[in-house]
């Protein structure tokens, strides 16, 4: 099975992601694990792709996509892989798409895990750390047992600032603003399937893996 996963912050595209994987015994592909990979063995692309990241710019879409083009080459990708973090947009979409008609395969579908907006909010500003051991709080899903404080070492807990309020809507309006015409794409193509990830995990899962039992046999 050849997925693309898609999901705004918060979605628990991550969570999901590992079970998928899990389950179904595909390589889980992201864009930063392609570059490190790539610079690790030195390929021609790797290097182009690191000068770039060494100066702190974007990677170049031709860069992006050679090493894209070069791991879904490899032979662990043989039976099947999931994309995370690429295709970010429709010309990486069309251009994907060229990758895999040339490998004679395609994308079966792109695996959208969808949750309202203001439930993001609530799930991306609750969470709470600790200042002295870095233990990690959440004020809906996993409360300290007293406001503000661990229950591990009784330090104090604290909000990091890009999980402030202010951040995380300008964070979700971005990345809605970047993804929405990928949706659309996708859409189009008749491969976009969308799992409401506003339930329990464990039922977004259930719900991935009956739209994947068909592919899995």
């Amino acid at each position: 099975m050849n997925l693309v996963l898609m999901g705004l912050p918060g979605a628990g595209k991550g969570t999901q992601a590992e079970r998928i994987v899990d389950k179904y015994h595909i390589p889980h592909i992201s864009t930063g694990d392609m570059f490190r990979a790539a610079i690790k063995e030195g390929t021609e692309l790797g290097v182009k792709a690191k000068s770039f990241m060494d100066k702190g710019e974007l990677v170049p879409d031709e860069v992006t996509i050679g090493i894209v083009r070069e791991r879904l080459s490899k032979k662990d990708c043989e039976d099947g892989f999931l994309l995370d973090g690429f295709p970010r947009t429709v010309p990486q979409a069309e251009s994907l798409e060229a990758i895999l008609t040339d490998l004679n395969k395609q994308i079966d579908f792109c695996v959208n895990i969808q949750v309202d907006k203001d439930i993001l909010m609530e799930r991306l500003t609750g969470r709470r750390i600790c200042k002295n051991c870095g233990a990690t709080y959440h004020l809906v899903f996993n409360p300290p047992a007293n406001p503000g404080v661990c229950d591990r070492c009784g330090g104090e807990l604290y909000q990091r600032a890009d999980d402030n309020e202010e951040t995380v809507q300008n964070r979700l309006e971005v990345n809605i603003k970047q993804t929405q015409p990928l949706l659309d794409f996708y859409e189009q193509k008749g491969y976009l399937r969308t799992i409401n990830g506003q339930q329990d995990i464990n039922k977004v899962f259930a719900d991935i893996e009956n739209l994947l039992e068909g592919l899995s046999k």
